[in-house]
């Protein structure tokens, strides 16, 4: 899989291109913010069986007590248009 390493600004000059970049060509995007410091963005299909929330489920209680709550409160409607 390649890596493809960004500063910030490009980013914010059009997320829009840059991030379909990185989803039609598979590859990380690695953006670089201005301290130095990296944060990695990986595009995921739709069909991709992601075990994210079965890891947080296991290991994190804040997001357990958060499920639960959600499971047991009114749900809300998603805004229309």
């Amino acid at each position: 899989m390649d890596i493809k390493t960004v500063p910030l600004t490009r980013l914010e000059s059009d997320p829009t291109k840059t991030l379909t970049e990185c989803a039609d060509s598979g590859a990380i995007l690695v953006v670089e913010l201005p301290d130095r410091r990296l944060v990695a963005i990986q595009s995921l299909e739709g069909s991709e069986d992601d075990d994210l929330i079965d890891e947080l489920l296991a290991s994190n209680p804040a997001f357990r007590e958060m499920v639960a709550k959600s499971k047991v409160g009114p749900r809300k409607p998603f805004p229309s248009g």
